[in-house]
């Protein structure tokens, strides 16, 4: 892997993470606001609170590139039913249907993301990879590389 390649996989690792975490931040600093709102979809503020964690421990693991896969993981458990009960573009008619089919849309695209970065992982700008490194160690980048999950090679 080249040095341009770390810090794609850096960036857009960072750039995923952004998103929820402009989320999450706007959620707890209006949390009337958010759980109003929730209540409109029938969110109630128990399970808005378990989703709002979910979403904070997913892109707190995913921005520092720890466990990265799992924080991965959580926030496409978190969206899926994010995006089916606040983007339900299938129950609204006129401007309304437009407006509900993009955001729907842009979240299985935020999804598809996550998902690429639970299977490639979080690359070698991470604390996973300095986990799996050492703080000493040198930075190869052949030593660094993360083994694909459904790729593994048997010598016999």
């Amino acid at each position: 892997m080249d040095v341009s390649q770390k810090w794609i996989r850096l960036i857009g690792r960072l750039a995923l993470g952004a998103i929820f975490l402009l989320s999450v931040a706007g959620k707890l600093t209006n949390w009337s606001g958010t759980v109003a709102h929730a209540a409109t979809k029938g969110v109630p503020q128990g399970l808005l609170a378990g989703a709002t964690a979910l979403e904070l421990i997913g892109v707190v693991l995913l921005l520092a590139g720890f466990k990265t896969r799992w924080g991965a993981a959580a926030l496409v458990v978190f969206l899926v039913p994010v995006t089916l009960v606040f983007h339900g573009f299938w129950a609204v008619q006129g401007p309304e249907h437009q407006q509900q089919l993009v955001q729907f849309l842009k979240n299985v695209a935020i999804a598809g993301g996550l998902l690429v970065e639970f299977v490639a992982g979080p690359g070698p700008f991470s604390l996973d990879a300095r986990a799996r490194t050492g703080p000493d160690a040198v930075l190869d980048p052949k030593e660094l590389a993360v083994p694909h999950p459904l790729h593994t090679h048997d010598p016999s």
